[in-house]
């Protein structure tokens, strides 16, 4: 699988953000297909950081109603990413 395609975008929650400074954990939404090794690959390489550890968790879609019309938001998989000591990630850096 191709690197750009592996990581989609940040999951930047108040939980995330509380929880990632205590840990130097950082949380990726990522492509249902991907696997621990390739979030990995990916991040060390278009971060030039360090990887600990990889954790992945498959969320489900929630059914939401639209009108008076049932739908259901497309599942997808979410992943922490834990850096190395002294190694930081700031998605939103001035």
């Amino acid at each position: 699988m191709n690197i750009y395609s592996v990581i989609k975008k940040p999951h930047v929650t108040e939980k995330t953000s509380l929880g990632g400074e205590a840990t130097n954990t950082v949380a990726i939404v990522v492509d249902r297909e991907a696997n621990k090794i390739e979030i990995k690959n990916a991040v060390e390489t278009l971060f030039k950081v360090k990887v600990d550890n990889v954790r992945t968790v498959n969320v489900a879609g929630k059914v939401k109603r639209f009108g008076r019309n049932y739908g259901k938001h497309s599942n997808w998989k979410k992943a922490y990413v834990t850096l190395q000591q002294g190694q930081s990630l700031d998605f939103f850096e001035v």
